[in-house]
């Protein structure tokens, strides 16, 4: 099993978090949505793409190593969300190749994508908004760049599970997950603005994310 190919399972997975493309969608059509897609993410798609590499820049053998849908369900039988936790990891081929540092890695990629969609999300929201909507302007404006923290935030901790301080990527992700609350607190600071049903579902997601990738690391860590 090459990284080439890892590179390739996780990119098909970024790809499916955005609803402008379906698998049941013709191929032809989905490479013209694909590269609209990476236009919409730059960068973050790019370092997701190469997420594995700087994890581990030397392809350690022992990480990608042969193993069954066991693996995963032992793993995350030790994660708050159990179901959460299968699922998307089994939304990703690369993991049926992973041990449990590649677990936590390609969950933390997983939280990354969810925080860089929300970020454009809200950043599409600004735009649509009216002109006279000064308060909701300021405040999509601070929600946008706090999940966009919430990304660089997941993306240190990419590099410290690499170096093996896992410490510190507990204390990336846990500030991942923290972000969404600040967006929440600036909702709450305009009485008349009302919390979003979207962004509160949204919000929830990457912190439950968030605590089973806490949740894995846990595995190997203690």
């Amino acid at each position: 099993m090459h990284l080439l190919h890892c590179f390739s399972t996780i990119e098909k997975y970024l790809i499916s978090t955005f609803p402008s493309l379906s698998s049941s969608t013709p191929k032809s059509r989905a490479k013209k949505r694909k590269k609209k897609v990476y236009s919409q993410m730059g960068s973050s798609t790019i370092f997701l793409l190469f997420l594995l590499t700087i994890a581990f820049p030397h392809q350690n053998p022992n990480f990608l190593v042969r193993a069954d849908s066991t693996l995963i369900q032992n793993t995350c039988k030790n994660t708050k969300y159990y179901g959460l936790c299968v699922s998307s990891l089994k939304s990703v081929p690369t993991s049926k190749n992973a041990d449990t540092k590649g677990l936590a890695v390609i969950m933390v990629g997983i939280g990354m994508a969810n925080a860089t969609a929300t970020s454009s999300y809200l950043s599409s929201q600004l735009i649509s908004s009216s002109t006279t909507e000064t308060n909701l302007k300021k405040v999509l404006k601070e929600c946008a760049d706090k999940y966009g923290y919430a990304g660089d935030a997941l993306q240190a901790s990419v590099q410290d599970l690499g170096s093996e301080s896992y410490d510190y990527a507990y204390m990336h992700i846990t500030a991942a997950a923290d972000y969404p609350n600040a967006c929440h607190n600036a909702f709450k600071r305009y009485p008349g603005l009302a919390y979003p049903p979207e962004l509160a579902r949204r919000e929830e997601g990457l912190k439950h994310i968030c605590d089973v990738a806490l949740g894995i690391i846990d595995n190997f860590s203690g």
